[in-house]
């Protein structure tokens, strides 16, 4: 990917799961863990957990609810927040994350971390993965009411943390969400091209993608 121009960029806003965490953690939650508790809990077989929860995952998502730990838990009549911590140990850094959170900090930028994820499942992986040091916000988009997927979510985020869009970087692994950040006028877009390391690789469409974040720090 070309070199970013870093004199253009003043602020970078930061996706987590499959931007600076593996999203191994999250398929394995969502695919796995959380069918088979699921199927244990309603003494069903786990092929049925599937044939029912499927569906409903299909319904939600891209919407605020598909986030929400509150909203499964009592859609499915499970503690979300005990069953995540259950499989915890699974949370983990993509590579090289932190030397370039290090390096972006260093050279003056301002850094905000934008997730879709309920700040139940924020505090949960910032107790694993020390990373809020590095960052002037963590902003949950249920903070606002709206997913990033929604245009009214960056309006809200402009409303409580003022940034230029035109001098923004902004990398996330949804392509949706970057599309929706590119509407609002975010002037610079970075995919990413292996968000889950034990999945496949990603065609990122129109964008760039980000493969090794030693190879962002340059020009900084």
């Amino acid at each position: 990917m070309p070199a970013l121009p870093w004199n253009d960029i003043d602020t970078v806003l930061l996706d987590m799961d499959g931007t600076l965490l593996d999203l191994h953690f999250d398929n394995h939650f969502w695919l796995e863990h959380l069918p088979q508790r699921y199927a244990e809990h309603h003494g069903i077989s786990r092929e049925l957990a599937d044939a029912e929860l499927m569906p409903l995952f299909r319904e939600h998502a891209g919407k605020l609810t598909w986030y929400c730990t509150d909203f499964w838990s009592r859609e499915l009549n499970l503690s979300i927040r005990d069953l995540k911590r259950e499989v915890a140990h699974l949370i983990a850094l993509r590579p090289d994350a932190d030397t370039f959170l290090a390096a972006i900090r260093n050279a003056g930028k301002k850094v905000v971390l934008i997730t879709n994820a309920h700040r139940d499942s924020l505090s949960l992986k910032m107790e694993r993965v020390e990373l809020a040091p590095f960052f002037d916000r963590l902003i949950s988009s249920h903070d606002y009411g709206f997913p990033k997927e929604d245009q009214q979510f960056w309006h809200a985020l402009q409303a409580d943390f003022a940034f230029e869009p035109g001098r923004s970087l902004f990398i996330d692994d949804s392509l949706p969400i970057l599309r929706s950040a590119g509407q609002y006028g975010v002037a610079h877009l970075l995919a990413i091209r292996q968000p889950d390391s034990r999945g496949a690789l990603k065609a990122t469409e129109e964008f760039d993608a980000v493969e090794d974040y030693r190879q962002l720090i340059s020009g900084l």
